[in-house]
């Protein structure tokens, strides 16, 4: 483990990549930007939701994989291996036991699977004329929180909407994460007012880095994601953010700032729990 990993820091990197209807070129791609990224000193990079697919619910059986054989996951193992760094693989459509999957699995500089967040709240909306989606239409919900070590760092691992659930991240908060991570694909009508939004929400409220990672705008897709990938630390304030072009964002993770800013502000230990039930009232 590297000097400053072991003091509880590292550098992050958030590729907001292009996606296309062609796998082997976003696998192509996302192994060109986290060699990029590591040449830069990440050693902790994360890819965006659904980086190898269209996200569309007509394509996702197409592109749908095993998790850890389909070759997303080979490529994505090797390019964690080859640069020796963690590597959030965003999210990919997963096959399982007959059913498909949302899923962000996690490889450590070995190559080694770590972890596999499958979304857990999946993006139903219907806003008529700006925006139609209906994840349930392919995807079933997944169950559990997921949560991995960098050096002295627990990392949380959620999906895109499971962001708009406040009891959710505070799940992850009451076990010790100090980064959130949210591989996202916001639309281009939510996303310029609930975004940046949501994602200082949860840093504010539990007082841990969190980070969204879009893939970069196509206005060409069925679906256009917002972009905008931005790093929140523990105050709520943003520290690094894109816009919607393709590019890869950097920030270097302290540990001790979420340990002091819980300590100033311990609003964790001053929760009232036994209060927080509509039966109380």
């Amino acid at each position: 483990m590297a000097p400053a990993q072991e003091q509880g820091k590292f550098k992050i990197a958030l590729v907001q990549m292009p996606i296309g209807s062609d796998k082997e070129q976003n696998l192509n791609t996302a192994a060109r930007k986290v060699a990029e990224a590591k040449k830069n000193g990440a050693y902790l990079v994360l890819l965006p939701e659904c980086f190898n697919s269209p996200y569309e619910t007509g394509s996702f059986d197409k592109y749908a994989e095993e998790i850890p054989n389909g070759p997303s996951s080979v490529a994505m193992s090797k390019i964690a291996k080859d640069n020796g760094v963690y590597l959030v693989g965003g999210s990919i459509p997963e096959k399982s036991a007959g059913k498909l999957y949302n899923s962000c699995p996690v490889w450590d500089p070995n190559g080694k699977l770590i972890a596999l967040h499958r979304k857990v709240h999946l993006f139903n909306m219907d806003i008529p004329g700006k925006c139609t989606f209906f994840e349930s239409e392919a995807f079933t919900p997944g169950e559990g929180v997921t949560i991995f070590d960098v050096g002295l760092f627990k990392v949380g691992v959620a999906i895109c909407y499971d962001l708009r659930f406040p009891e959710w991240a505070a799940l992850y908060r009451d076990q010790g994460v100090s980064l959130m991570i949210y591989p996202g694909a916001f639309d281009t009508y939510t996303g310029p007012m609930h975004w940046d939004l949501l994602l200082r929400s949860r840093a504010l409220d539990n007082q841990m880095y969190v980070a969204g990672v879009c893939g970069a705008r196509d206005t060409n897709a069925s679906y256009v994601s917002w972009g905008h990938s931005l790093l929140v630390d523990p105050w709520g304030r943003i520290v690094v953010e894109a816009d919607e072009k393709e590019t890869i964002l950097y920030h270097t993770i302290d540990m001790k700032v979420c340990d002091e800013i819980r300590k100033q502000i311990p609003v964790n230990k001053q929760r009232r729990p036994d209060l927080y039930s509509s039966k109380k009232i």
